[in-house]
């Protein structure tokens, strides 16, 4: 009796295993198409917002990204603005459609082309860029731009949010322009160009799919830039009291 309890024991084992590995084979095929790049799409509005200022000027004001694609490529299209309601016309006005894929655990290249309609001349520049988070959790965004007339300039974008509960955020952003040679044409002289900075409370309505806020925006031009806004009969220097929404899709 005692000889066949390992040969019991053993078609027990083999009978269980069966199951198992047939359950495993069969789930093979999922598992490798989930190792496929999965596509997404989707649309969100960093800043949609109207700003008031203390001169008493009053602009509309967006920042939003389109995008399409894989998490090894995406294709995006990023559109922001600035529009006067005083003047009824568009202080600025720029679109980019850049190819975008991961570097680094954290970071992605980007490259493609801008077409900005600014006051005065329209412009094309070439864009290389890189953005991703950095430590501390602060989201970078930094771009490179050449025109087709060989002029450059250089952007930084950071943003930090701060998590005061699950449903109020505070929302730090800091964003930087510098030329490397001037464009007089369209107000810009070699340097700092301007600097924007601000502050935005919101609340998360929708699972971060709407989230309004109200904030505060100081802006500030320098150097030859800030002679050329002077020239014009411009301002060199805003603060802004802002209240919008972030919007995602």
């Amino acid at each position: 009796m005692k000889l066949w309890i390992p040969v019991i024991a053993s078609a027990v084992v083999s009978l269980s295993v069966t199951p198992v590995l047939a359950s495993a084979q069969e789930r093979m095929p999922d598992t490798t198409q989930r190792k496929q790049p999965l596509k997404v799409w989707g649309a969100q509005f960093e800043e949609l917002e109207y700003r008031y200022s203390d001169d008493d000027e009053e602009a509309g004001v967006w920042d939003a990204d389109f995008f399409y694609g894989t998490d090894n490529f995406k294709a995006r299209w990023l559109t922001s603005g600035e529009y006067s309601f005083e003047e009824r016309a568009y202080e600025k006005l720029e679109n980019q459609l850049v190819g975008q894929i991961p570097i680094s655990k954290f970071f992605d290249a980007k490259a493609g082309v801008r077409f900005d309609t600014p006051e005065g001349p329209d412009r094309t520049y070439a864009v290389l860029g890189v953005a991703g988070l950095a430590p501390q959790w602060l989201e970078i965004d930094v771009n490179l731009y050449v025109s087709k007339d060989g002029d450059t300039s250089a952007d930084l974008d950071a943003e930090y949010e701060l998590l005061l509960t699950n449903y109020w955020i505070l929302t730090a952003t800091f964003d930087a322009t510098v030329a490397f040679s001037e464009d007089r044409e369209i107000g810009v002289g070699k340097g700092l160009v301007s600097t924007e900075s601000g502050l935005r409370l919101s609340y998360d309505l929708i699972d971060r799919a709407f989230s309004p806020y109200v904030g505060v925006v100081h802006e500030r031009k320098y150097g030859d830039t800030a002679d050329y806004a002077r020239a014009g009969v411009g301002s060199t220097e805003d603060w802004f009291a802002v209240i919008g929404a972030r919007l995602s899709f």
